[in-house]
């Protein structure tokens, strides 16, 4: 976990260049937004450009590559059964 200063109300969830930024809620850690690709101090969400995917923050573009794809579903999967609630 890290905090980035663009977001001081945020916890950055970071794993193989993949983030996301959590909120604290009364019930626990909460995903805001979808993970994406850490571009320097931004975020890049998947995005389609000329027909092909890419990871995209600002005017900055990083290709997604399928290596990229693969590690940020991975990334996901992970946090969505970490954050679940339990009943």
């Amino acid at each position: 976990m890290e905090t980035i200063e663009r977001y001081p109300r945020h916890l950055a969830a970071i794993r193989d260049n993949c983030i996301v930024l959590l909120e604290a809620t009364p019930s626990g850690l909460r995903m805001t937004g979808v993970p994406g690709w850490r571009m320097g101090e931004l975020m890049g969400v998947v995005v389609e450009r000329g027909g092909r995917q890419v990871f995209q923050a600002k005017t900055e573009i990083v290709q997604a590559t399928p290596d990229k794809l693969e590690a940020l579903q991975r990334f996901r999967a992970a946090l969505e059964e970490i954050l679940m609630p339990t009943a």
